[in-house]
């Protein structure tokens, strides 16, 4: 009996500590399944091919990882997933084989290898019958390029000079999602798997799976979808982090680019943000190992409860004699082969972000299912 009385006050416990959360992205849904489905089909494009799988699609994303199927959410996954593919499982991208043929360059020129030996590599049979080259001439889609370099890799010695065991091919699918986010989130992934992860970034269940995750799959204080928007193309917490570089570039006097990077990613070297802060450091009270520690969790929502975050906030605010903003734009400059324009990451999150108000008129304007 007392174990019994221990058990179920230890689950009271939790389920009121998770009712008091307002930080997490997961809910009990107040929508049935069958609601979120129909709510999908009144907010999905009317033109588009097979609504209703695109609608179970989605819906299985959210429901898999317990995320609130509630019109904000819709809306801003419907958003992205128009913005980067026009609702298209794997878009065809423009001049994609001269973009690859330019990296497939690119990498053997930085290592010295002979052109010769290149287009010898690219002539030979790949395990569908046709040639590397007929293959990449062929190639419209991220996901048909990506198995060609799969191939490539796997079969000719070459391959993993280039490449190593990298496939070049480092976003897919839908929603666009980085194949390295994917495969680092697939424990929890429901449907069976006949290949790989990468495989399934370029179908429409995977694609919008993983973007969802990426884009919903972790908690945020923001006060507008605009943010998560721009983690969405810069990295979680990039928007936070930029208003703490700018925090910080007010405080110190020191310019930063706010780009979100608190830390350099993958290195223990010192970067311009930290470099920054350390000079603030008998201001905050805080030395250099203790600074370094704490801008470590700057891809996490405990940043936020850090001593060098509240700090350097505090100093900010009473200097500028106002609060200054806890969530900023990036100021990224897009980089890809595929964009042939001057694109930011805040272009980007503005873009998106229209096309999230107007999936909420529309929403406003339909009945409730």
């Amino acid at each position: 009996m007392n174990r019994f009385l221990m058990r179920f006050l230890t689950l009271s416990l939790l389920v009121v500590i998770a009712g008091c959360s307002s930080k997490s992205t997961q809910t009990l849904p107040s929508r049935t399944p069958e609601q979120a489905r129909a709510r999908l089909m009144q907010l999905l494009p009317t033109h588009l091919q097979d609504r209703q799988g695109w609608a179970t699609d989605i819906y299985t994303a959210f429901a898999a990882q317990a995320l609130e199927a509630d019109d904000e959410n819709l809306c801003s996954v419907l958003a992205v997933t128009e913005q980067e593919s026009t609702f298209q499982a794997d878009p065809p991208v423009p001049n994609l084989a001269k973009i690859a043929r330019s990296e497939i360059n690119r990498r053997a020129g930085k290592l010295h290898i002979p052109e010769f030996l290149v287009r010898s590599a690219l002539n030979i049979t790949s395990p569908n019958g046709k040639t590397y080259n007929q293959r990449l001439d062929a190639a419209r889609t991220e996901g048909q390029l990506s198995a060609i370099f799969d191939d490539f890799i796997g079969m000719v010695p070459l391959g993993k000079n280039l490449f190593g065991s990298l496939n070049p091919v480092h976003t897919g699918g839908p929603m666009q999602v980085s194949i390295a986010f994917a495969e680092k989130h697939a424990k929890d992934y429901p449907y069976p798997i006949p290949g790989t992860i990468r495989q399934e970034v370029f179908t429409r269940r995977g694609g919008l799976y993983f973007g969802t995750a990426h884009l919903l799959g972790y908690p945020v204080d923001y006060s507008q979808s605009l943010y998560r928007f721009a983690d969405f193309n810069a990295g979680w917490y990039a928007s936070r982090n930029a208003a703490f570089q700018n925090a910080v570039s007010q405080v110190s006097g020191i310019a930063l680019a706010l780009d979100g990077d608190v830390t350099v990613p993958g290195s223990y070297d010192v970067g311009s943000t930290e470099r920054a802060v350390r000079a603030l450091g008998k201001q905050l009270g805080l030395n250099n190992n203790q600074i370094r520690q704490q801008l470590l969790k700057g891809d996490s929502l405990e940043f936020d409860q850090t001593e060098v975050y509240r700090h350097v906030f505090a100093l900010a605010d009473r200097q500028q004699s106002k609060p200054l903003p806890r969530a900023v734009l990036p100021g990224i400059t897009l980089q890809s082969p595929k964009i042939t324009r001057n694109l930011t990451t805040a272009w980007f999150a503005q873009r998106v972000d229209e096309r999230r108000q107007r999936c909420m008129n529309r929403a406003k304007a339909l009945p409730t299912p």
